[in-house]
């Protein structure tokens, strides 16, 4: 372990040990990858440090360009009073590298590491204040603190109650930690914790508006968005349904498949009993934390921690829901850079849930540890995670473009016509026509790709919008003896300008040409992501669908529940 240092200088103190910075005695927030660089710059100040180096200590010898450094330099100086023209501090020497050149008194901070941080948090953080962001008629429970650079929402397990964590010390501590590395926003999702309580429990398109809902009321305009077991489904599908706000993901321990978490019935029933029986007691410690089973407060706190987060009968409800996720089709649709991390021997989530999400989304990093436990703020290697969660964050892309998206395709055709305008208009009128197509497009917030001949093509941000878009449109036409074909398919779309495009598009009408006679069919992709939504389907067995090689199975929809509306029946 290296003997890290406290740097004094004009009125600055750089403390490698803590990884802070303070002028006046005042705590500066800084990136961390500026603070990696300046501390560099201070250990090194008695020579002239040529820009290699810095590329193999700071960058790790990733590739970056020498503008990426020019502009590190320029926020270290920013940071500490300089600039490029008066060098007061930083002196460029060139053809050659960097110098600090200002006079330094130096302490020694005693055994502290310099790289990587260490996690330095204070388990004494009172808690935040309790927001709440609207979503659609829901109230979703909020807290926003830290002071990071990068913006980072924390999308939780299966129940959470964010104004409890703060009363768990190590807990208390991750998170505080983490604030200094990002400005955080944390929820409690729908039904659990703080949120309103609702009929039924959300579908996945819920979910995902709840995470928009607390964006946009903290101000974020894109984030890191890091799923915690459960949360990780949340997490990827959202950035690949809103690529365009998802700067980032960290994924840890989580899983793309429900059977990661729960193997075999069997398992996910001794899971029910436990909460029938025992629920508010904190006896299930040991299935999250092994090596915190004879804590007894951590054990108090837990119990506490089931009790405050959902009821016994959400919690059996949710799971019940949980059980249906598959997010595995959709994850090679994701662009955001993205963090997998995982405990090998984890108790809850097989590792292989982790090393699934790491090899199907496209050039993301998995980092495996060994360990038991499932709870990221217990164990011997919490500190190594944060430090790779600050790395992640440093090193994210400042500029991306956003040229792809996933997107829910709604093919609907009208049978016994030739034009979808004159059959409209034969039903009643052009404004009926409008009220028919537009308004049932404006309720589920789809858009309008194509309207031409007898086809209506469409695109949702959610499946299940799309469905009950379609299970609408079979319903309003239905009364003028109008039968329509409609075909729902969830794939990867290519942006251009306002226009999509891609081999989605193609599937979604191959299968709304296998609806014979009327009614909705959708893939088995659909089908998966649309886990408590209340749509229920009836197996339509497995077709040639010429888009794809092998025999896709596919699904009729039945019957979409709606907790303020009667339900929509296939006619």
């Amino acid at each position: 372990m290296r003997q890290a240092s406290i740097f004094h200088f004009d009125q600055y103190t750089v403390n490698a040990g803590t990884f802070e910075v303070f002028r006046s005695g005042e705590r500066l927030p800084v990136e961390p990858q500026v603070l990696d660089l300046l501390i560099f710059l201070l250990q090194n100040r008695d020579r002239v440090v040529a820009k290699e180096e810095v590329f193999e200590v700071v960058w790790k010898n990733r590739l970056v360009t020498d503008a990426t450094l020019s502009s590190r330099i320029k926020a270290v100086r920013q940071l500490i009073g300089d600039d490029g023209a008066t060098q007061r501090f930083v002196r460029t020497i060139h053809g050659r590298g960097f110098r600090f050149t200002h006079e330094v008194r130096v302490e020694e901070s005693g055994g502290a590491r310099s790289y990587p941080v260490e996690a330095r948090a204070s388990p004494t953080r009172t808690a935040p204040e309790v927001r709440y962001a609207r979503s659609g008629d829901v109230h979703i429970a909020y807290q926003l603190f830290g002071s990071g650079p990068v913006n980072l929402v924390l999308a939780p397990g299966f129940v959470s109650h964010i104004d409890n964590y703060w009363d768990c010390a190590p807990l208390n501590a991750w998170l505080t930690r983490l604030g200094q590395l990002a400005r955080v926003a944390m929820f409690d999702k729908r039904g659990t914790g703080l949120s309103d309580p609702v009929p039924e429990l959300p579908g996945m398109d819920q979910r995902m508006d709840d995470v928009r809902a607390v964006m946009d009321a903290a101000g974020f305009d894109e984030a890191v968005i890091m799923g915690v077991s459960e949360g990780g489904s949340l997490a990827s599908l959202f950035g690949a349904s809103h690529p365009e706000r998802c700067q980032g993901l960290i994924l840890y321990g989580a899983f793309a498949k429900f059977n990661a978490w729960f193997p075999t019935p069997e398992s996910l029933q001794e899971l029910f009993d436990y909460i029938r029986t025992d629920w508010g007691t904190g006896k299930s410690l040991p299935r999250f934390a092994p090596s915190a089973a004879d804590d007894p407060a951590l054990q108090q706190w837990w119990g506490k921690f089931e009790r405050l987060g959902a009821t016994p009968g959400t919690a059996i409800a949710l799971m019940r829901m949980n059980s249906k996720i598959d997010i595995s089709e959709i994850l090679p649709a994701i662009q955001a850079p993205t963090l997998v991390l995982h405990r090998t021997g984890d108790v809850l989530i097989d590792i292989e849930g982790g090393r699934e999400l790491a090899r199907y989304i496209p050039g993301a990093r998995l980092v495996e540890y060994p360990g038991d436990d499932h709870l990221s703020f217990v164990g011997d290697d919490v500190e190594d995670m944060l430090a790779e969660i600050e790395r992640f964050l440093a090193d994210l892309p400042t500029d991306t473009r956003i040229d792809r998206t996933l997107a829910t395709l709604l093919i609907a055709k009208l049978d016994g016509t030739d034009d979808l305008q004159e059959c409209a208009q034969q039903a009643a009128d052009h404004r009926q026509r409008d009220r028919l197509l537009r308004h049932a497009l404006t309720r589920y917030r789809g858009r309008e790709v194509e309207l031409a001949g007898d086809t209506l093509v469409a695109a949702f941000d959610g499946p299940a919008r799309a469905l009950k878009c379609a299970l609408t449109l079979v319903d309003e036409f239905g009364r003028f003896d109008i039968p329509i074909r409609a075909g729902v398919h969830t794939g990867e779309l290519q942006v251009r300008d306002d226009s999509l495009s891609g081999v989605a598009l193609d599937i979604a009408s191959s299968i709304a040409a296998l609806a014979e006679g009327g009614g909705v069919i959708a893939s088995r992709t659909v089908k998966d992501l649309v886990a408590g939504s209340g749509i229920e389907f009836d197996d339509f067995g497995e077709h040639l669908v010429p888009e794809v090689s092998e025999p896709w199975q596919l699904f009729r929809v039945v019957e979409a529940r709606s907790p303020v509306s009667a339900p929509l029946k296939r006619r």
